[in-house]
């Protein structure tokens, strides 16, 4: 049994707060709503995070954006009102930032404004599409179920950012702990055997004189190196804002192997899980599409979702600008076209994404497959090649005397 807070609330709209020991947060709301409380929010006990200790962005973040989604669709299924439901999540929230946010939206549905209009006017709080899906709950007379498939559909796509973040960290920690290794041999090992060199007097083997070499500039310039990797740095990203750069490097990045497949694989659930959201909610094809676009990455395909838009302007299906420009994998096409055929393009996008964010999964797990081998014989092979460069000399030590 473990220890956890919860957040609810009554049915006459007063909030709840407490703790509580249950086996886990499912027992929790199974018990809340047996007491006829609307579970809001039920977590273990415990510190915060790391992460989430070091988190001081000024805005909300993506997680936050999720949780109050999810919260204020809980309240407004339960047939709370918006404004009551906003003020319980103002109540019950913890972090001065979000109760910030949350009243600033407060004072504006208060004063007449649209839920959306009160939204974007918070700036880039939230985005362009959260808001464009939210306007069109509103017109449709159901807010509350369009909060919940955004909640979703946020839940997804920070679950797919989340593969791909922690797939990442072993191959990083190997790659720090690769290139920290190869900086103690040089500052801290190599010198101890240059001043032995140094007392034989004779000509050292050209790689035993790059690796001193190598050692005397981490050594007695460090502070240098560091400021030519800030410069750099700098560099990359200014080059990077410059006219056409971008579009080049996305189509090199595409044609990556094993990497390009991912980016494409990664760029095609995110878009179909959006697309197929925003249909969902009842907007129109050329809407939706225009939004969905936006959370393309890659500039490659996002200019091709521009042309295939400009064809759907003129009366054309989605599948058929789709096929000739190769924007998405052909499965994901093929799928598509079953779907504008049978009327459930929304739901056929649906299953586009699962079907794309399993095979991101899979690639990412055959990319470090390959990767971890490489790295590890990578490093293997660069201190091997440093501890050669000291010893041959040393095992040639007579002749270096003589």
């Amino acid at each position: 049994m473990a220890k956890f807070t919860y957040k609810a609330v009554r049915l006459d709209g007063e909030a709840v707060e407490g703790e509580l020991e249950a086996a886990d947060e499912a027992a929790v709301i199974r018990h809340l709503q047996g007491a006829g409380l609307i579970p809001i929010q039920a977590r273990r006990t415990g510190g915060l995070s790391l992460k989430l200790r070091r988190e001081r962005a000024a805005g909300l973040t993506r997680k936050e954006v999720g949780v109050i989604t999810r919260e204020l669709a809980t309240l407004l299924e339960a047939g709370l009102t918006l404004d009551r439901s906003l003020q319980i999540l103002i109540d019950l929230s913890g972090e001065p930032r979000v109760a910030r946010v949350l009243t600033a939206l407060q004072e504006r549905v208060r004063g007449g404004a649209t839920f959306s209009t009160a939204l974007e006017e918070q700036g880039t709080q939230f985005p362009r599409l959260y808001v464009n899906m939210v306007r069109a709950g509103e017109a449709s007379g159901a807010l509350d179920a369009v909060l919940a498939r955004l909640a979703d559909y946020l839940e997804r796509a920070a679950e797919l950012r989340e593969t791909v973040t922690s797939a990442l960290v072993y191959p990083a920690i190997l790659l720090f702990v690769a290139g920290l290794s190869v900086i103690l041999l040089l500052v801290f090992v190599v010198p101890q055997f240059t001043v032995l060199f140094q007392d034989m007097n004779a000509a050292l083997p050209l790689p035993t004189q790059v690796v001193i070499a190598v050692g005397d500039l981490f050594r007695n310039y460090w502070w240098a190196i560091l400021a030519l990797l800030a410069l750099t740095a700098v560099g990359v990203e200014r080059w990077l804002e410059r006219p056409g750069v971008r579009d080049r490097l996305d189509v090199r990045v595409l044609a990556l192997p094993l990497f390009g497949d991912l980016i494409w694989k990664m760029e095609t659930a995110r878009f179909c899980h959006t697309l197929s959201t925003l249909l969902k909610n009842g907007l129109p094809l050329l809407s939706a599409l225009n939004l969905a676009r936006e959370v393309v990455g890659n500039r490659k395909l996002s200019g091709l979702l521009v042309e295939a838009s400009e064809e759907l302007k003129r009366g054309h299906g989605m599948a058929g600008p789709f096929t000739q420009r190769e924007i998405l994998p052909q499965m994901a096409l093929q799928m598509i076209r079953v779907g504008e055929e049978s009327g459930s393009l929304d739901a056929m996008l649906g299953k586009v994404a699962e079907v794309y964010d399993k095979e991101t999964q899979s690639s990412v797990r055959r990319m470090l497959t390959l990767l971890e081998p490489i790295l590890i014989i990578g490093l293997g092979a660069m201190v091997a090649g440093i501890i050669i460069s000291i010893i041959v000399p040393i095992l040639g030590l007579n002749e270096l005397v003589l």
